[in-house]
């Protein structure tokens, strides 16, 4: 019963939130205003799901640099985790075009000016490649999963090369972030978050000034080593999340 009206008050929230996000990106050119709008979303996401999040590694970076930030991916949870952990950066997620059609998640992705991709496609993936670098350029910073999708079991995928490319054409900073514990909170086909906490750990910034496109394969080897020697088991990692849980759930 408690968990039905839970849903109830978060699926209206959602609802005002996505119209007061839309409004505000009609005049909102670079999605700012509309991202203090996720901000709230995200903070009663996390508290009605009594998520509590860990983070380390803040001091390795500057909230007045835009960088690219390369993460595991483990579980839809990730994204208002991020956004709670990275509380003093504005972000914006390279997505593909197919979640423009999602109700809520797509206007919001289009009134926060979130760089999206149609899969396959050449010529709007340069088109994409430009818009990143606006925002980069606008001192937001760019998030990429480059996985490519969820985890089904918490390990790792194959990183794609798409956001490596952008950083080394952009010159942005890269910082590799692994997290631990989002899988088993909200594993990949389930619908109901369990309590818990997630844990986001920072890494030193990657600089890709002397790269040049050739050389994105070893940029994205060094990533893909920092998030696999942060990266635990995730049974492993469900028993910290219920060691450490602060209790944020009603």
């Amino acid at each position: 019963m408690l968990y039905a009206i839970k849903f109830v008050l978060f699926a209206g929230l959602t609802l005002l939130l996505s119209l007061a996000t839309v409004v505000l990106g009609v005049w909102d050119r670079n999605g700012k205003l509309a991202y203090q709008v996720n901000r709230c979303w995200t903070w009663f996401v996390l508290r009605f799901g009594g998520i509590s999040i860990k983070v380390d590694g803040l001091d390795n970076i500057k909230a007045d640099q835009a960088y690219i930030f390369m993460v595991n991916h483990q579980s839809n949870i990730d994204i208002p985790v991020l956004i709670e952990a990275l509380h003093a950066f504005q972000l914006r997620w390279i997505a593909k075009r197919e979640l423009l059609w999602v109700p809520g998640i797509g206007q919001a992705l289009w009134a926060t000016r979130h760089v999206i991709v149609a899969r396959g496609d050449r010529k709007d993936a340069m088109t994409s490649l430009k818009r990143a670098q606006n925002l980069l350029n606008a001192g937001i910073s760019v998030v990429v999963f480059p996985e490519g999708t969820r985890s089904a079991d918490g390990n790792l995928l194959p990183f794609k090369k798409g956001g490596f490319l952008l950083a080394v054409k952009t010159r942005t900073p890269v910082v590799a972030i692994t997290i631990n514990g989002s899988h088993k909170l909200l594993p990949r086909g389930r619908l109901r978050v369990r309590p818990g906490t997630v844990e986001v750990s920072i890494s030193a910034p990657i600089t890709t000034t002397n790269h040049r496109p050739g050389s994105v394969r070893a940029i994205s080897r060094q990533v893909e080593q920092i998030i696999a020697d942060k990266l635990r088991p995730a049974g492993q990692a469900l028993e910290v999340a219920r060691e450490t849980a602060v209790g944020l759930s009603a």
